[in-house]
């Protein structure tokens, strides 16, 4: 594996441990108001909306890492299959990443809307920019896969 590939596989574990990072806080969140009596199971057995506000969020949070980084992994994947991957795939792929981790901070502390959506069409940009590269690339040099 070239350093290139591997600065593209580690930005995809950064992207993986953002995700674990948030399901330990929620789980922690959720077992703590279960357990405080701050919310009864009856009231969490069909929808998570009876927990408070932090935990709400952290949910809501980790639904998004499900959307944009699933793209974010299928491209980073072809081009490790692919072959050839340079330093534009990289600086892309970090860049998203750290989007995601603001995106993250934004949404899961002051939930500004305004700038979570400019942080989230920011990633989504990059991510765009990666797609358009990525395919380019493979057009381009004709490599199979």
């Amino acid at each position: 594996m070239t350093l290139l590939e591997k600065l593209l596989t580690v930005s995809v574990f950064a992207s993986i441990l953002l995700t674990l990072g948030l399901l330990l806080v929620l789980g922690f969140h959720r077992v703590s108001s279960v357990n405080n009596g701050t919310v009864a199971t009856k009231d969490i057995a069909v929808d998570r909306n009876a927990y408070p506000l932090a935990a709400r969020l952290l949910s809501n949070n980790i639904d998004n890492q499900f959307q944009l980084p699933v793209l974010f992994y299928v491209a980073a994947l072809l081009s490790l299959v692919a072959g050839g991957t340079g330093w534009v795939e990289v600086g892309l792929a970090w860049l998203f990443v750290a989007l995601r981790y603001l995106h993250t901070a934004i949404h899961i502390t002051t939930n500004r809307v305004h700038r979570r959506f400019l942080v989230y069409t920011a990633g989504l940009a990059v991510l765009t920019l990666l797609w358009v590269w990525l395919v380019a690339r493979l057009l381009i040099t004709g490599s199979s896969i």
